[in-house]
């Protein structure tokens, strides 16, 4: 027997994971884009303004895929259903983008971690760090800059973020269905 929520139980019906998985891969091919952009202009995408347009965009996917959730369903989103929708936009979305990193990382350019290093070890050295407080966290720092760190850290962080995110959009993207009237 099919679960009631299944697409194939109505092929008509709209579900909050099918949205989600949408835009998500869509999303995954922004970050992906988004990433080799940024490599090829060579900006420093660990700081700075370059997270918040990267939020930005995240924001804008939601928007897109509670829009598409309601016009394809019954018009109608609760805030669960908003967070749900994001869940998985933001799991798809980071595990594309976070292969793609290792990838890349590991096989194309390994010189990217050492990149890292050295706009952190500059960054450090701009505050003023001791050399020794400085060589204390650049081992520290060298634990998440592993290939296999940085698919880790890119996946979970990326499902959070997405999450956070997605807690304020929702608010405002939610259209709750009218109570029945007796």
């Amino acid at each position: 027997m099919e679960p009631i929520d299944s697409p194939s139980a109505n092929p008509s019906s709209m579900t909050t994971r099918s949205a989600g998985i949408r835009y998500g891969m869509i999303g995954g091919v922004i970050s992906i884009a988004y990433f080799l952009i940024l490599i090829l202009a060579g900006v420093n995408m660990t700081s700075g303004y370059w997270n918040w347009i990267g939020y930005a965009i995240t924001a804008g996917l939601i928007f897109m895929a509670h829009k598409y959730y309601k016009e394809n369903g019954n018009g109608f989103m609760s805030y669960g259903q908003g967070i749900g929708i994001s869940f998985w936009l933001g799991l798809i979305s980071a595990a594309i983008s976070s292969v793609f990193t290792y990838i890349y990382v590991k096989f194309i350019d390994s010189s990217f971690v050492e990149m890292i290093k050295e706009k952190q070890l500059e960054e450090m050295e701009g505050r003023g760090m001791s050399s020794e407080q400085i060589d204390q966290a650049m081992k520290f720092a060298s634990m998440f800059t592993s290939p296999e760190a940085i698919f880790l850290f890119g996946l979970l962080g990326g499902i959070v973020v997405t999450i956070i995110i997605a807690l304020l959009v929702t608010i405002f993207t939610q259209k709750k269905a009218p109570e029945p009237t007796f």
